[in-house]
Formats: C-alpha cells, sequence, structure tokens
C-alpha cells in the first residue's frame, strides 16, 4: 500500500527560495588560468609571521577548540579596554551577523497577516546584508545612497515601525567610503532605541586609531550597538576564519545562544592570538595601504575626462567607476587577459564598477596603466 505522503517532495520555505548564494572574488580566468587575485580585499602581504609560526605550533587537531575562545577574548578585551564579558567571537564576522539579524528579525507571519520585519541598510551596502535578511524572513530595505556612500537622512528616512535593525558597513564595502563619527551618532540618536544598529566594521583597523575606536565606544555606551570585526582583512587570516563582536550584555547573550558549538577552530585562536602580539605587521600593512591607494587614485585621476573615476576609499581597496566609452565589463576582461582578478558588480547596480583591492606596488601600478591604456585604446 503506497504511503499516503508518497510522490511528495519537501517544500522550500519562500524566503529562502529568494536567496541567490553568496558569489565569492574570482581567482581565475575564464580559461581558468590563475589570476593575481585582487578580487576578494586580502591582504597583500599575507599575515603575521608570528601567527604563521603559531599555526605551525602545538595545537591538536584531534581536540575540540575551546568553546568559548577565552584566552582570545581576554587579549581581546585588555587591548581594546572590553570587559571580555562583552565580546563572543565567531566563524568570521558573518556568522555573527548572521546571528544579530536572526535575533532580532524575522518573517513576523502571524495569524493577523502582520507584514514581516525590516532591515535596512545603504544601496550599496555589502551583499551579505539582502541574504541576511531572506534567511529569517524580514524584509530588506534600501536607503538610497549620496554619490555611492550611506546617507544618515536616507537610512532614517528608511526606518519605519517595522524595521528591527539597522546594518552600516563603516568603512563601507564595495564602495570604500566611510560616515565619521559625528555621523553615526546622528544615525544613533535618530534611531527608535528598540531598533538595533549593527557596525559592521570590517576594515576598521585601516583607520586612524581614534576614528576605530570611536564604534566600540558607542557600543559600550549603549544598548541597541552591535560591532562587529575581523581578522580576515588586514591581519591576513581570511582562511581561518576568526571574527569577534561586542555589545551590551544582552546583544552578547543572544549571539552566544545561536553561534555553533565549537564555532572558531582551535588553529583560528591560535593565530589570532599571536597576530595581536605583532603591532608591527600591522602598521606595515596599514602603510602600504594607504601609500598603494593614495598612489592608485592618483594615477586614475588623470582620467577623469575619459568618464573613468577612483571613489575616495578609507578601506583597502578601491571602487573605480566607468562612465565613459570604456566600460566596466570591457576593463574587467582585459585586466583578466592582463592577468588581473578584480570584482564586478552588477547585481549590487554597480554594472559601471570594478572594486579592485590593493595589491602589491608592481601590481597596482600595471592595473592602472592597463586600464589608461584601455581607455586610450577606445578613444582612438
Amino acid at each position: 500500500m503506497a504511503h499516503p505522503t508518497m510522490g511528495n517532495t519537501p517544500k522550500l520555505k519562500p524566503w529562502i527560495a529568494q536567496i541567490h548564494a553568496y558569489v565569492p572574488g574570482r581567482s581565475t580566468g575564464s580559461d581558468g588560468r590563475e589570476l593575481v587575485k585582487l578580487s576578494a580585499n586580502e591582504n597583500p602581504l599575507g599575515c603575521s609571521p608570528l601567527a604563521i609560526e603559531a599555526l605551525e605550533g602545538t595545537h591538536t587537531p584531534a581536540l575540540y577548540p575551546d568553546p568559548d575562545s577565552v584566552a582570545l577574548r581576554g587579549k581581546l578585551g585588555a587591548l581594546h579596554g572590553i570587559d571580555p564579558a562583552r565580546i563572543v567571537c565567531g566563524t568570521g564576522s558573518g556568522e555573527l551577523l548572521n546571528c544579530a539579524v536572526q535575533a532580532f528579525a524575522g518573517s513576523g507571519a502571524d495569524p493577523e497577516g502582520n507584514a514581516p520585519d525590516e532591515i535596512v541598510f545603504s544601496r550599496y551596502a555589502f551583499s551579505l546584508y539582502p541574504l541576511l535578511a531572506h534567511k529569517v524572513g524580514a524584509r530588506a530595505v534600501l536607503a538610497t545612497a549620496d554619490d555611492y556612500a550611506a546617507s544618515v537622512d536616507a537610512l532614517l528616512e528608511a526606518v519605519t515601525e517595522r524595521t528591527t535593525v539597522v546594518l552600516l558597513d563603516n568603512p563601507n564595502n564595495p564602495t570604500g567610503t566611510y560616515l565619521p563619527p559625528a555621523e553615526v551618532e546622528r544615525l544613533l540618536a535618530g534611531l527608535p532605541g528598540d531598533v538595533l544598529l549593527i557596525l559592521d566594521q570590517a576594515y576598521a583597523e585601516y583607520l586612524p586609531g581614534e576614528e576605530a575606536a570611536h564604534a566600540l565606544e558607542m557600543a559600550a555606551r549603549h544598548e541597541n550597538v552591535l560591532v562587529t570585526r575581523t581578522f580576515s582583512k588586514i591581519f591576513g587570516l581570511a582562511g581561518e576564519r576568526i571574527g569577534w563582536a561586542t555589545g551590551a550584555p544582552g546583544l552578547i547573550d543572544a549571539l552566544n545562544r545561536l553561534r555553533g558549538p565549537f564555532n572558531v577552530t582551535g588553529s583560528g585562536q591560535v593565530a589570532a592570538l599571536a597576530a595581536l602580539d605583532d603591532a608591527e605587521f600591522l602598521k606595515r600593512s596599514r602603510v602600504h595601504n594607504n601609500a598603494e591607494r593614495a598612489r592608485f587614485a592618483e594615477s586614475l585621476a588623470a582620467l577623469g575626462n575619459r568618464g573613468i573615476r577612483a571613489l575616495p576609499s578609507e578601506a583597502n581597496f578601491v571602487l573605480v567607476l566607468f562612465d565613459g566609452e570604456l566600460d566596466a565589463a570591457t576593463a574587467l576582461d582585459g585586466l583578466a587577459k592582463r592577468g588581473y582578478a578584480v570584482r564586478h558588480l552588477p547585481g549590487q547596480g554597480l554594472a559601471n564598477g570594478l572594486r579592485i583591492t590593493i595589491g602589491k606596488a608592481e601590481d597596482m601600478g600595471a592595473i592602472a596603466e592597463a586600464i589608461a591604456e584601455m581607455a586610450e585604446g577606445t578613444a582612438a
């Protein structure tokens, strides 16, 4: 006798069906050739020698890691003047962003048919943010940008009685733009107290010290501010997947309820602890990035009459806009033929832009020359 459910299949939740999987930056050409990868905002200097040494040390893969990352939270707390109890570590900052949105937003579906919760972020914010909203059945609300940068006025205008979370990546990925502390304070002052403001600071270490510390100070002062950071960018530990967050005790409790058990690997904890001891590596990475970013932007400034513009950036990449005869898709292909992988983001409304990670000096010089050469060719 046939089972009454035979022939049926599991039903995917409609809000999950809306999701398009996150697409990482390319590292190969269309023909499979390995390219110089400047599409994922990795540190071109690698990672700290102390971290490499630690990874070659005494960690035992057969044992579970510390489930609470106690030593790492303690060192982060000492470095930033934060009570370790107000810190949670995660599998990259992405896990913690997922947990925060899951904790405070959802489908809102009930017998009375109420609308879903709303998550607000800027039009050109991190491409992960719409996925975070769709995963929990919430509605993603994109606030109007101001010349590709987040606008406090537009973000506040987008907030409604259904808003539960506002996400701000600062510096912004993929534009590199940055809201100074006074503007972030103005944003928070305009939000209802029951709306969570998440300050995603993946690129904080590229900022001057006092600018980078401001978000952490906000998280210490307010019940509705959560700050996330990562070891993937300036620390050069993207492969180890280590992130952390800080905020009020209630926020940290929520993330601890949702994060994975044993979520940060033993090797990740060991590497992160060692990396925090190498201030010289961080300084060298910051100096290199600032110098090469400025040099690259200056090289492209001469192409303004060809419709090519580099947006001001405070991160380790530059978004280059192609609004002349040379379009971004053609430039993407031309750079790939010359051996470079950069990021084209038409899915984010940036069909006219390429996000280019700041790499080694010789690579940035070669890319600037290649763009100029292609621009001259289209004008010929």
